[in-house]
């Protein structure tokens, strides 16, 4: 089964069936509609896949009151409009748009009010996968999450970004059913929300030595096609991703990315030049390209020529 599948689930005149619909998406949870007499011929689930992680959203058309307990994943909820109140292990957490709330796994949580005019996004990562992410980002063995996460800041409004992104794709895209793209997507997701929601840590003020730089860059020229998340590169430095990419800037003047992208743009110059060279397409997404429409303008702005271009030359 494909690692990434999108289900469309319509409104149900019933609220029992609704509900179970939406759990089925996103968490198990007890629902109560505010208007008893009402129907939930409005509710609309979207829900993308991703292995350990998925994005669903999800509208009532009713002010409804939600109870579950997230079991064994983190639940980040970002309002799109309207209002969400949410009591988190006992705290209140109000979060509208620009503000996303973030329930922890296996622990109780109240939405006492989910407004009529309330569509949410939701990401649900599997605790574990986060937790070892977490040590992968950060480089400490324990993180404390937030219970609201600002999408207004760069970092949030980043991860936020890429999280319509992904949903946003046609969910007969060919690249969605590749498993190594759901691995890298999910994996991607995960450390940009860490990097969103976890601060610095003060008492990390090293600077990494350039042998560490090094040493990620011989990694990467190694196997450009791997699918590299920012945590994994931190995870071959030994360090965490803010000060990697620290040490890039220092002593690249690159980000990590970056450099991974000059790698895996001069592997598929090189193929293509080649005479027995495959498709461009194809080409591209050996050495790890996985959107082709940014390929070619970071291909056309390194060499000054399309990658079509390349290739029929080669065949003159």
């Amino acid at each position: 089964m494909s690692q990434i599948e999108r289900l469309r689930i319509p409104g149900d005149p019933e609220w029992e069936a609704a509900s179970a619909a939406v759990s089925d998406a996103y968490f198990p949870h007890e629902l109560s509609p505010r208007d008893a007499g009402g129907n939930a011929l409005d509710v609309d689930v979207a829900v993308t896949v991703l292995g350990p992680l998925r994005i669903a959203r999800i509208g009532w058309g009713a002010e409804v009151a939600i109870h579950s307990d997230h079991p064994g994943a983190y639940g980040i909820n970002v309002p799109l409009g309207g209002v969400l109140e949410t009591s988190v292990a006992g705290t209140s957490v109000i979060s509208t748009s620009g503000l996303a709330t973030i329930n922890p796994p296996d622990t109780p949580a109240e939405i006492t009010r989910w407004s009529s005019t309330c569509t949410i996004v939701g990401v649900k990562i599997d605790r574990d996968f986060l937790q070892r992410e977490a040590c992968r980002v950060t480089g400490r063995p324990d993180t404390t999450i937030p219970e609201q996460l600002d999408l207004h800041s760069p970092e949030g409004a980043s991860w936020f970004r890429l999280v319509r992104s992904i949903a946003g794709q046609p969910a007969d895209d060919p690249l969605l059913a590749n498993p190594l793209i759901a691995e890298q997507l999910a994996g991607s997701l995960t450390d940009a929300f860490l990097l969103a929601a976890v601060p610095d840590d003060p008492a990390e003020h090293t600077r990494p030595q350039p042998r560490i730089v090094t040493r990620v860059l011989d990694a990467m020229r190694a196997d450009p096609a791997r699918p590299w998340t920012a945590a994994d590169m931190a995870e071959v430095a030994g360090i965490s991703v803010r000060r990697l990419q620290e040490g890039f800037r220092d002593y690249v003047g690159k980000s990590p990315r970056e450099c991974l992208t000059d790698i895996r743009l001069h592997r598929v110059h090189d193929e293509l030049c080649c005479e027995e060279a495959d498709s461009v397409t194809t080409v591209a997404m050996r050495w790890g390209f996985t959107h082709t429409g940014r390929f070619a303008a970071a291909f056309r702005k390194r060499y000054g020529v399309a990658p079509s271009d390349i290739a029929r030359t080669r065949g003159r």
